[in-house]
């Protein structure tokens, strides 16, 4: 088997601090640098935000969906922006939250997870509501790729509270029961490990706490920043697993744009600020 995601994660964790730079090419963003909504403008911000990221963080978060939807030549920025970034040394975490059953996620799984995948990334996000078992086409392909997959927990939009927080005739919420799944897939697979199965856990603290310390997983952590969520919310909702969140922004440093200078300086303070709420 591969060097893990994990592995590879607490290395870059330790020279550049733990944010995901997310990196969200809307095109209102795309037209206010002056690139313009188009396919070339989407090929210019991914040179733009290639030479910003690459030696300032650890990891960068391709949104998937601001890429397909400039068709066949966004997906192409999309391919050449994975190779690149982890040729430069970063760690992509690619977000598509994709899931589906069976032969499917087999066929998503190759697309993204493994040398040789046509997108491939170190990590990807996928939703888990058509079964936690029916992600093991991911799960099992990021275990023998030394990757990642970070299953939708509890995720920071209010829409998703009334399903993740939803308690069953056994007591236990969704996300509750999520969480003890994964624990339980990367005991299976990497005994005493940080395993192959992560989550998405919101970076601002909402009751009831879970347990996080136990899954024996990395947490990818949205909405620093422009969501609302600050350092300090990072490093309460984490207290128990601090080097093990992957905390991410992605609005709030783009904002810093389109002068590549003036994004690799928004980063850096970040990144530093996180590092040090999470010693």
């Amino acid at each position: 088997m591969a060097d893990t995601f994990a592995d590879r994660f607490a290395a870059a964790r330790a020279r550049y601090g733990p944010l995901v730079w997310g990196l969200d090419p809307s095109g209102p963003l795309l037209e206010e640098w002056g690139l313009g909504d188009t396919a070339d403008g989407l090929d210019a911000f991914a040179d733009r935000l290639l030479d910003a990221a690459a030696g300032t963080v650890a990891l960068i978060k391709p949104q998937s969906a601001f890429f397909e939807r400039h068709g066949w030549r966004g997906i192409r920025t999309l391919q050449r922006l994975l190779a690149e970034a982890r040729a430069a040394g970063l760690l992509v975490v690619l977000d598509v939250k994709r899931g589906d059953i069976g032969t499917t996620n087999t066929g998503y799984a190759e697309a993204y997870l493994g040398a040789g995948a046509p997108l491939e990334a170190d990590a990807i996000t996928v939703h888990p509501y058509l079964g936690l078992d029916a992600l093991g086409p991911f799960v099992s392909r990021a275990h023998q790729a030394g990757s990642c997959v970070l299953v939708v927990t509890r995720s920071t939009n209010p829409q998703g509270r009334p399903v993740q927080a939803a308690v069953g005739p056994d007591g236990h919420s969704v996300e509750a029961d999520l969480l003890r799944g994964i624990g339980d897939l990367n005991a299976a697979l990497a005994p005493g490990c940080i395993g192959p199965a992560g989550a998405v856990i919101g970076s601002a603290p909402l009751p009831p706490a879970l347990d996080l310390a136990t899954a024996n997983a990395l947490f990818l952590a949205p909405g620093v920043g422009a969501q609302g969520a600050s350092c300090a919310d990072v490093a309460r909702t984490f207290a128990a697993c601090p080097d093990r969140v992957m905390p991410s922004s992605s609005r709030s440093l783009l904002s810093a744009g389109p002068d590549a200078a003036a994004l690799r300086d928004a980063a850096s303070a970040l990144a530093a600020e996180l590092a040090a709420a999470l010693r």
